[in-house]
């Protein structure tokens, strides 16, 4: 039961910021776009960066959901499934915003 509580407090603020960042804010919480130089940031597309970066919050918050889920039910198997789910989801951001020049001006 402890864990389902934790990994429910830790789903609070992901959807919190996940939701934050659909609307297009918060990009100066983002790491890479926060530490680049202003000549950089102005060529970058901060609403695209934002809304892309809010589906994979949303889908993170989505996999410790299941977590959660999982603690509650005594399923293991949801763990597994929210855990495969949630690196693959990290590993497909990590490619698809640093590869094509996707959220170029």
């Amino acid at each position: 039961m402890t864990g389902a509580i934790v990994n429910l407090i830790v789903f609070i603020p992901f959807v919190v910021f996940a939701y934050y960042l659909s609307q297009g804010k918060g990009a100066f919480l983002l790491s890479g776009y926060n530490t680049m130089s202003a000549e950089k940031k102005a060529k970058i597309d901060e609403m695209a960066l934002c809304r892309f970066m809010s589906k994979i919050m949303y889908g993170l918050s989505f996999c410790i959901g299941l977590f959660a889920v999982s603690e509650l039910l005594n399923q293991p198997i949801l763990f597994i499934v929210g855990l495969v789910s949630f690196i693959l989801l990290v590993i497909f951001a990590v490619i698809y915003s640093n590869t094509g020049n996707r959220f170029i001006k």
